[in-house]
């Protein structure tokens, strides 16, 4: 599990930027490897944003993660190849988890290391959707 992870953010370092997009038809190593990243790392999102949004933003639910809701803005090492802390910084539209409707939107970067050890290291909270009630 630890190598595979390894590999897998390896992989992410060596590829600048890539963006997920719902509308997209062709399958690619590339997305593959995000889509597993994603779905490691959702846990932690999902448990850090509703620490964040709660009470300010929600108090009714939690936050829900959706993997075709992120973007994936850059990737880096930390301290060259001297060690294996990653970072990766991206964009979320968490959803209220029922309707998968959108509740805000959120830039967030986590460092990722050996272990693996997965931190949230910034968070900045970019907008805040209205929600329609029922």
């Amino acid at each position: 599990m630890r190598k595979l992870l390894i590999v897998f953010i390896l992989s992410l370092v060596l590829t600048p930027s890539f963006q997920h997009s719902s509308a997209q038809t062709q399958d690619s190593e590339e997305l593959r490897l995000q889509d597993m990243l994603m779905n490691m790392l959702a846990p932690y999102i999902e448990k850090d944003l509703t620490h964040l949004y709660y009470p300010q933003i929600s108090k009714e639910f939690s936050p829900h993660v959706t993997p075709w809701k992120i973007d994936v803005i850059e990737t880096k090492r930390v301290n060259g190849f001297r060690g294996f802390i990653l970072e990766i910084t991206f964009e979320i539209e968490p959803t209220d988890g029922g309707h998968n409707i959108p509740i805000g939107k959120d830039r967030m970067t986590y460092e990722i290391s050996y272990g693996p050890e997965i931190k949230l290291i910034h968070h900045t909270h970019l907008k805040t959707y209205t929600l329609v009630p029922e």
